[in-house]
């Protein structure tokens, strides 16, 4: 038997189930997700210092013109991109007496950070590690990138308490 006529007003409209929006976003963000930028980075000995999670937690989104991309290890942050980036690792071995350069650079707000500064002469990389705090922290910025950014990092390295200085 033939269906009697309808006018389209009549007609049952299809809704879709209230969590088919979801389902949809989740299936998009989750390949997008596993896209993002990720560099593999190797703990520092003493990652596990309770200041490093501190530390890490409080670092900036964005190193001067360079955004966050994820790093891969504990205590570690990284900006940039996977094949040049602006490295971070709290927890390496604190420095001693150096010969080597040892600046305090001071930011806007005149907190200061002593950092051994070091070219490695292989790479041509900057090493900067922070002197006189406990943890220390390594940042190594690649050849060709400006290290002026470093100074954004103070207010982070200075939840580690600073016991010596430079000069």
């Amino acid at each position: 038997m033939p269906l009697p006529d309808r006018p389209s007003s009549q007609v049952p409209a299809h809704r879709p189930h209230p969590l088919a929006a979801l389902f949809a976003v989740a299936a998009v963000a989750a390949p997008l997700a596993a896209c993002a930028p990720s560099i593999s980075l190797t703990a520092a000995p003493y990652a596990t210092d309770p200041l490093c999670a501190s530390i890490v937690l409080a670092v900036p989104d964005k190193l001067g013109n360079l955004d966050r991309i994820t790093a891969s290890a504990q205590a570690t942050a990284a900006w940039g991109t996977t094949a040049q980036a602006v490295t971070l690792r709290c927890g390496v071995e604190p420095p001693g007496p150096t010969t080597d350069q040892c600046q305090a650079i001071a930011d806007v707000t005149g907190a200061s950070v002593d950092w051994i500064v070091v070219e490695e002469s292989r790479t041509g990389d900057w090493v900067f590690t922070t002197y006189g705090r406990t943890p220390a922290v390594e940042v190594r910025v690649p050849a060709g990138t400006s290290g002026a950014a470093v100074v954004d990092l103070n207010r982070a390295v200075s939840a580690a308490p600073q016991t010596r200085h430079c000069y």
